[in-house]
Order: structure tokens, then sequence, then C-alpha cells
């Protein structure tokens, strides 16, 4: 496996329609991207991933979907208010904003600039990361929202309904997916540090006394999923935070890290947030959050187990450790070995002719595999390119249809990582290749 190359990953990706600067045509906005057609397909391929594995699979796991902005009480009663900073420092010399955590003292003992060099920086003052705005036609202090820098706490103020109308029990578990947003003082990296991103976070509510237990069950469970959807060992740790990393409501956290090539970076963090959270906007709600177990007698507020990942920089690491290059014919060629699940398109249907004779019958073959898997039909160029573009945008299958087609019913299907063809009838096609791919 080749050395993963940022600057040539970033380029496929712009180069294939994976991942566009937003409003590029205007200069650009710093840190904002847009996912292009094979992008939206992958992104929202991870998120299906993760929630056939969260929600579809289990029966103690149910969705949400909570609103993004929110008054001012939950983030207050969150600690978010008061608490959700960053230390800033600025180069006087460059005008460059850092954060002073991330800098380092050279050999000389000084901080210096990372953009200039200067040491000539200001003191470290708190710069809040939630992004505040108004609700309603009055930009007054009334009105003030917040849009969520966490999708967690609507999970927390919807306890309560969610218990009532689901009929669960602890241990279970409340699922969501959605945007966030912080004002990152240094974004960067791609899409691994941006303003806005998606979350895939589950709340998983147990007994206190169990929380260890379920803790270590999320740490095992959470990083198989991504060894299972192909993202090698080697590339994956599982990093306990040390005392002075925890959050102050955490009894305990762990990241599961991936090899970026600019060094380790989390992709997940698994936390015991343990009662703080329910207790919190319980009493500045004045509402009770807690379960009764009426077989024991017992009230309690459950501890939370909380698995918390990132939608865009995990899409980002599948696409780091999928890509490869290796030699076809003599040629060297590009090729994203992803799992089929994430693939942006599974099959291509490809003509081996544009001439008019072929078209009707590659026509017939896409709209029967159309409501079973998502396909590209490509007609352009000769057949090997075409075999090159679809492996290079990850396509684990090939369909060709040729002009033996026309008088057999039957097509070639191609294999995206061993280049191995096989012939089968066009009647065959979807249940071979539904079992292929594991659809």
């Amino acid at each position: 496996m080749p050395a993963k190359d940022m600057d040539q990953i970033v380029n496929l990706t712009k180069r294939r329609g994976f991942v566009f600067p937003s409003a590029e045509i205007y200069g650009g906005f710093r840190s904002t991207y847009d996912y292009g057609p094979l992008g939206v397909l992958m992104l929202r391929n991870v998120k299906d991933a993760w929630w056939r594995s969260m929600v579809q699979l289990r029966d103690d796991v149910v969705g949400l979907d909570a609103a993004i902005l929110g008054p001012p009480a939950v983030w207050a009663a969150s600690g978010h208010l008061e608490t959700f900073t960053d230390p800033l420092v600025d180069c006087r010399n460059c005008k460059e904003r850092w954060r002073a955590d991330h800098l380092e003292p050279s050999e000389d003992g000084k901080i210096h600039c990372p953009n200039c060099g200067s040491t000539d920086l200001t003191e470290a003052r708190a710069f809040h990361l939630m992004f505040k705005t108004h609700a309603g036609p009055v930009e007054d202090e009334g009105s003030v929202a917040y849009l969520r820098p966490e999708t967690a706490q609507g999970m927390f103020t919807n306890f309560a309904n969610v218990l009532q109308t689901s009929r669960k029990r602890p241990p279970f578990g409340i699922a969501q997916q959605g945007k966030s947003f912080r004002n990152e003082i240094t974004p960067g990296n791609f899409v691994f540090r941006t303003r806005e991103f998606e979350q895939m976070e589950l709340e998983y509510f147990v007994p206190p006394d169990e929380a260890p237990t379920w803790f270590e069950y999320w740490c095992h469970e959470r990083m198989q999923w991504y060894l299972d959807l192909g993202i090698p060992a080697a590339m994956l740790r599982l990093r306990a935070h040390d005392p002075e990393e925890l959050s102050h409501y955490s009894a305990g956290t762990s990241d599961v890290e991936f090899a970026f090539p600019w060094g380790w970076g989390e992709l997940e963090g698994i936390a015991n947030r343990t009662d703080f959270d329910l207790n919190a906007h319980a009493k500045a709600s004045g509402e009770r959050l807690e379960y009764f177990d009426q077989a024991t007698g017992e009230r309690y507020v459950p501890y939370v187990i909380e698995p918390a990942a990132g939608a865009t920089r995990t899409m980002m690491a599948f696409l780091i450790a999928a890509y490869d290059e290796d030699e076809v014919g003599g040629e060297r060629r590009a090729v994203l070995r992803l799992h089929p699940r994430l693939a942006p398109y599974k099959v291509a249907v490809l003509p081996l002719s544009k001439k008019e004779t072929l078209a009707p019958l590659a026509h017939e073959v896409l709209t029967a595999l159309q409501p079973h898997m998502m396909c590209d039909y490509d007609d352009t160029q000769s057949i090997g390119r075409r075999y090159r573009r679809q492996d290079e945008i990850g396509t684990p299958c090939c369909v060709t249809v040729d002009f033996q087609t026309l008088e057999d019913r039957a097509v070639t299907v191609r294999d995206r990582d061993t280049t191995a063809q096989d012939r089968l009838l066009i009647d065959e096609l979807v249940p071979y290749l539904m079992a292929k791919l594991g659809q």
C-alpha cells in the first residue's frame, strides 16, 4: 500500500466530484466545503452504515432528529455558555490567530507564530466557540438563540419524551445524526476540522452501576465498526484520555483514532458522561428526568455512555484508507478499495460502443439494476479508460454490454479489486450482484 499523500487525495476528491471548496467562484469561504455528486452519495452511505449498525440491527436504540437552533437556557444548563471556549492568541506581526494550547515552545523555550515565526504574541484569552444568532424580527437579548455545537443536548432534553413514547427501559439508547456548528479558531486539514460539520451520536442510558461495563462494550463495538468497513487495524487505535484531558462531565473517555497523513487524529469519542446532563437539565428546567423501575420500585437518574463520531471526517478516513495504486496490464492505476456499503456507485453499466444497437439493451440492464442499488452509466471513451474511471471512484463492479449480448443476453461483470470477469445472463444479474455486494 502506498504512503498516503493528502494532496493527491484532496485532488482526487475535487477532480472526481467528492468535495468542492464552498463558494469557490467567489474565492471560497474558509473551512467550508460542498459535497459533490459522488461525495453526497458516499457521505449518505457512511451515515446509513452507522444507522444500520446503531439502530436498525438493534432493539434497544431509537432515533431522534432534534432542532439545530436552541434557546440560551439549554446551553446554560449544559455548561456550554460558560465553558465552551478555546484559548486564543494573536500574532502582532502577521495578525494570524492561533489556539494557544496547540502551540509548543521551540528549542529556545519561546512560543513562535507558526505562520511567520514571530514571538510577539498576545496573552491568551477565552474565545467562545458557539455561533450566536437571533430568532424573530427584533434583535435584542430576548431573541438570542444559538446554533447547536453538538447534537447531544437535544437527546437529553427529549429523554422523558422518548422514554414515554418508546416504552424502552435502561439500558437503551437514542441515536441522532445531523449538523453541528463550532466557531473554530484554527480549522484545517481539509474536512477534518471545519466550522460546519455532521455528527453521528448515540446517548446510551444505563443503570449507574452498569456504566463501566457498557463503556467497555461501546469502545469495542465502535472500534469494530471501522474495522468491518475496511479500515486496516494498523491505521486505527483506541486511546484512553489522561485525567487532565477529561471533560468536566466525564468519568472516562476513549478516542478511536485514525492514522491521517499528518498524524493520529480523532474519529470518535466514547465517553461515560455519568448523570451530569440529565441532572443539569432537570435542575434548570424543573422537570424530572429519571427512570422509575416498576418491578423494583427504584427511581434513579441513568448514567449515559456516549459514542460520538464525525460523519465528514469519518468519510475522509474511509477515503484515505481505501486509496491504493497498483498495475493492471502494464499500466498504473489509482483505485479506491471502498467497502461496497460505502462506495458511491455499486455498479457501472458500460455499453461497449455508443452505437444505437447497444444503447437500448444497456439501458434495459440499467433499469433492472436501479431499484436495487445506486448505478452509474458511462458510454464515453474506450472501455479501458472507463474501467479506470470507475476504479478511481471506488465502484465495486462494472457490467459491460457488448455485441454478443444482443445474441445471448449475457453480460460481463468485472470486479474492481481483482479485475476478474464473469459472464452471466441478464436475468441472473440482480441476484448475483446483490449477493456479491452484500446488499
